[in-house]
């Protein structure tokens, strides 16, 4: 079957560890791919982005291309405000990239574009007003109402992993003290699994020996596996996880009231040990339990390859309505 010419996009995730870049096409596919590291001054970025743009373009007749950023857009997605760990500050990114790749693009949160991805093909398709929960290092989130991704007045909204959850808590990385995502992250697996082997130093769980032959190899996808084995360092890191995820979960309810929650995020590939648990933890922590409808809470049905999906289906719609 031949595609039509211009209905192929390119999404790409810039995060902090790597380009990720998927030509897409109308329907929500991934038909190729290509993945490189991420280069650290802005220049060698810039460069590197052209690079995967003109090797995906080489192969295939795309239109327009989205980048997903770990980072504040600016409400008019075309400048990155501040990214943690990119080396954007203020910068035109979409003039910029536009004018080295002769295509059209469009930036967006890298949250707000798994969510769309999820909306448009995916977990979210049946949903109205939807919140996704992206779990990974730390926590990023998205917001839809009506079907329309809601970013504020700023283009930063809304920032649910560092809702203050544990009054003078854990230090977050964002200066504040007790961030939801200090808690309930594949960091915070990490920093409560530690916690507990301290406490209980004459541990003989596989995991503990583990750490103490080779204290790197604690990690959160380490910590998920243990536990699905049956350790019980490994299980009870899992079961504060799950507490707190279920606990965040039902301020996100308070404050939203959505009718669909979407977990996504690396964590979300251990869903099955944590996700039953944290919608009951959260049914029965929610104003008005028992006397309102609660929202449907799932995992993402895209995985890691949401944010890519749903930059590129937002650069084709901008660029094909501008066009006509």
């Amino acid at each position: 079957m031949k595609r039509r010419q211009g209905s192929l996009t390119i999404g790409i995730d810039v995060g902090g560890t790597s380009l990720r870049a998927s030509v897409v096409d109308p329907s929500g596919q991934v038909i190729d791919s290509t993945q490189s590291p991420t280069p650290h001054t802005a220049s060698a970025l810039e460069q590197g982005l052209e690079r995967v743009v003109r090797e995906l373009a080489e192969r295939h007749p795309v239109s327009a291309v989205g980048l997903a950023v770990a980072g504040f857009v600016d409400s008019d997605r075309k400048s990155v405000r501040f990214a943690p760990h990119l080396p954007w500050v203020n910068s035109p990114v979409a003039r910029r990239m536009s004018d080295r790749i002769g295509l059209p693009v469009l930036l967006e949160h890298d949250a707000n574009s798994a969510a769309w991805a999820e909306y448009r093909f995916g977990a979210a398709a049946d949903g109205r007003n939807v919140v996704m929960v992206a779990i990974g290092t730390g926590i990023g989130a998205a917001l839809l109402i009506d079907g329309r991704i809601y970013r504020g007045s700023y283009g930063v909204a809304p920032e649910l992993g560092h809702i203050q959850v544990v009054p003078d808590g854990r230090a977050c990385p964002c200066g504040k003290r007790g961030c939801w995502e200090r808690y309930c992250s594949g960091t915070a697996l990490v920093d409560t699994a530690v916690e507990l082997l301290a406490a209980d130093q004459g541990s003989s769980t596989i995991l503990a020996r583990d750490v103490f032959l080779d204290p790197g190899s604690l990690t959160g996808r380490r910590i998920a596996s243990a536990a699905q084995d049956g350790d019980e360092i490994g299980l009870r890191t899992m079961q504060d996880f799950t507490r707190w995820l279920g606990v965040g979960l039902s301020m996100v309810s308070d404050i939203y009231d959505p009718d669909l929650i979407v977990i996504a995020g690396g964590v979300a590939t251990s869903s099955s040990q944590f996700l039953n648990e944290a919608t009951e933890h959260c049914a029965r922590l929610v104003t008005g339990a028992g006397h309102r409808p609660l929202a449907r809470i799932r995992a993402t049905q895209l995985g890691e390859a949401a944010g890519m999906i749903g930059a590129a289906d937002l650069a084709r719609s901008a660029f094909s309505t501008s066009s006509h």
